[in-house]
């Protein structure tokens, strides 16, 4: 798989608070690691989109993350609020996550992340427009 990523947003993590940015790392790291470990991505591009770090392929759905000041002990991955990944990571892991609306999972500070769990979630994102038409997004 191809990774390119923009140098901006290395800007963006080296900006964090030191322990808001080990978290991020740490997301940003199982993003990348989850397209390395899907056959179908050949290319992840890492980019800005509303100043956010964001990842992008060519058979999926935008998929961002951040921590905002105004809520410093949380931060999440949103999701593309018009598709079904939300609704359908709800429907599934509904007792593993904290959900906003149908855009975003959101982590505590704290909170120990099941990562398998949260893998299936990046992969369907990442794979959107090739699980779209399955029950559960091929999860």
């Amino acid at each position: 798989m191809k990774l390119t990523t923009d140098p901006k947003v290395d800007t963006v993590f080296d900006n964090y608070p030191d322990h808001v940015k080990e978290k991020m790392l740490a997301l940003r790291k199982l993003v990348i690691e989850t397209a390395e470990e899907t056959k179908v991505i050949s290319e992840l591009h890492e980019t800005l989109k509303w100043g956010e770090p964001s990842f992008v392929t060519k058979i999926g759905s935008t998929l961002r993350m951040d921590w905002k000041a105004k809520n410093p002990n949380q931060y999440a991955l949103y999701f593309q609020c018009t598709s079904r990944l939300v609704s359908t990571f709800k429907l599934i892991y509904k007792d593993h996550f904290h959900f906003e609306g149908n855009r975003a999972i959101v982590f505590s500070m704290d909170q120990k992340i099941p990562t398998s769990v949260l893998k299936n979630c990046i992969k369907a994102s990442l794979t959107y427009h090739k699980v779209k038409n399955l029950m559960t997004l091929g999860i």
